[in-house]
């Protein structure tokens, strides 16, 4: 692939040269603010997000955590297909995109179409790259990062590249091309890892509830949901062998009092410093609590947390390799026998199913009294150490496994978006041929 003949200067520092016949232009130039208001609000309703651009709301993943609260949804925002939709709070991180649907969205979010010297797919791809999202966040008003907003105005301010109308179809057909052979690549690797994720928690579920013995002797737990176990096991509740208790919430005011880099001090975990898939937590987040003084709760080294509210409840869990202050959603797992085998156990899909079952409430979440109450096979001390080895050397590898696949996933996207970002604004060049 190569780049074009001659380039020139655009005296704008973050943009730099363009391809000679190459041109910029305002936004405010290339677009209008669509102002039509849906009349009943029975059309498709719309999301913007992060990772996908414009979607139809139903086709989420978590459908019952994003759908509209609103009973009529008249008055909401019309949107043509081709109109580039803008989260004015969240286009700094990417929370926007040009629409394939024609729907309606929030009357928070700005509309706009685009001229005749624009593709709109073009554009999907060129506001998307990282260089316009670092523009896009210089050009937002805000106290702190989480509260930034880009208005009309500041976004139309924004400079953008503008090649031929000819060029921009050819290059944003060519980019169709290669990224749908990219994004094919990446769900089939996705499908392995979900496979070897799959595989993880059967091995789990076996070893918790049966035990590293094939030829035990089983009994009937009589709990449903733990079904046989070995004869030699007993049933016990958690609130019999573990203490269990939820964190402290910070206000904002703690959390900028709270600001440290200090590793003599305690760090202050939220939900979101967990990693679902990889059950590791980011302790480095630059919230320590200072140890002299302290009035929160703390879990210890060997306990494990897990979330107990919201959309990740149940399934975002790990084992603490510190001891840490902990948010308020977040529920302490501390035994003084074999808290890891308790820890394998929660992971297990028995206990899962056992979990959703009890969800109950608006946001989501089991009460501390349920989980308390929740049942538990119990092998002996001494073979739940032999379960934990185990199982810890087969998750290991098959965590090996996950690891190597997402960081092939991991390169793909680096590469898609590079790819992306060299095309788009101008540095290699497309050729009718290469489609």
């Amino acid at each position: 692939m190569n780049s074009h003949s001659s380039y020139q200067s655009t005296n704008q520092n973050w943009i730099g040269d363009i391809p000679s016949h190459w041109t910029i232009k305002r936004l405010k130039y290339l677009t209008k603010v669509r102002k039509e208001l849906s009349e009943h609000g029975t059309e498709e309703l719309l999301s913007v997000t992060e990772t996908r651009g414009i979607v139809k709301r139903k086709e989420l993943r978590n459908v019952e955590e994003n759908v509209s609260r609103s009973e009529n949804l008249s008055g909401y925002r019309l949107v043509q297909k081709g109109d580039l939709v803008n989260n004015i709070m969240l286009v700094w991180k990417r929370g926007l995109g040009v629409s394939q649907y024609e729907g309606i969205v929030s009357p928070a979010y700005s509309v706009f179409s685009f001229n005749s010297d624009c593709d709109p797919n073009f554009f999907n791809y060129l506001l998307r790259t990282d260089e316009y999202i670092s523009e896009f966040r210089r050009h937002s008003t805000g106290i702190v990062m989480s509260r930034l907003r880009l208005y009309d105005d500041s976004f139309g301010n924004v400079f953008a590249h503008l090649p031929p109308i000819e060029e921009q179809n050819l290059i944003s057909r060519y980019l169709d091309k290669k990224t749908s052979q990219i994004d094919s690549l990446v769900d089939k690797i996705q499908k392995k890892i979900d496979l070897l994720k799959e595989q993880r928690t059967s091995l789990i579920n076996h070893y918790v509830t049966k035990g590293l013995n094939p030829n035990v002797e089983m009994k009937d737990s009589n709990v449903d949901w733990i079904g046989d176990i070995p004869k030699h096991w007993i049933i016990s509740k958690f609130k019999f062998v573990s203490t269990l208790y939820t964190g402290n919430s910070l206000n904002e005011n703690q959390k900028l009092q709270y600001q440290s880099k200090n590793l003599d001090d305690i760090p202050y975990i939220a939900s979101k410093d967990i990693d679902l898939d990889r059950q590791t937590i980011n302790y480095n987040n630059g919230l320590r609590i200072p140890i002299k003084n302290n009035q929160l709760k703390i879990a210890p080294i060997g306990s494990f947390l897990m979330v107990v509210e919201g959309g990740s409840a149940g399934r975002k869990l790990a084992f603490l390799e510190e001891e840490v202050c902990f948010v308020n959603k977040l529920c302490a797992f501390y035994s003084t026998e074999n808290t890891k085998f308790q820890y394998y156990f929660v992971q297990s899909q028995n206990y899962q199913n056992k979990f959703k079952s009890t969800i109950s409430g608006l946001i989501g979440g089991v009460s501390i009294s349920n989980l308390k109450n929740f049942e538990l096979p119990l092998p002996p001390l001494s073979e739940q150490e032999e379960i934990v080895k185990y199982l810890e050397d087969k998750t290991r590898l098959i965590d090996q496994k996950v690891f190597f696949e997402e960081k092939k996933i991991e390169l793909l996207k680096e590469y898609r978006q590079s790819l992306i970002s060299e095309l788009v604004t101008g540095k290699l060049m497309v050729t009718e041929d290469m489609i």
